[in-house]
């Protein structure tokens, strides 16, 4: 006698991330597209590491401009753009604006590229 073994049954729609189960909404898809465009620019990328790493996890513009070897001016506006985009907040202290990264903001846009290449075909989602 065969005994036969079910495979379970598994809801594919649940194995695909919310970014190809359905469009963004144009209020998310601008939110995501700010970010994003933020951190297509290398200084910008520079910035976002040199804060993290800075003792305490924030830094000043004082802090900053010497490793990039950027204006203070020309930090202060792409400081400016991470703020715009959600990714940074600074704290006046004094004349010196203390900036740190936004508690989750990197890891909600890593959690949407995640998503993407898993659809793209990584395989390390049990069940999918």
């Amino acid at each position: 006698m065969t005994v036969a073994h079910s495979l379970p049954i598994i809801d594919a729609t649940a194995c695909r991330s919310a970014l190809v189960r359905e469009p963004l909404g144009t209020d998310r898809a601008a939110e995501l597209g700010r970010a994003f465009k933020a951190l297509g620019e290398p200084a910008r990328l520079r910035l976002l590491s040199l804060i993290a790493a800075h003792e305490r996890g924030e830094a000043c513009v004082c802090d900053l401009t010497d490793p990039l070897g950027l204006s203070q001016s020309t930090v202060s506006h792409h400081l400016r753009v991470l703020r715009e985009a959600g990714l940074i907040t600074g704290e006046r202290r004094g004349t010196w604006v203390h900036y740190r990264i936004v508690p989750g903001a990197l890891d909600r846009l890593g959690s949407v590229l995640g998503d993407v290449a898993t659809e793209a075909g990584d395989a390390s989602r049990p069940g999918c």
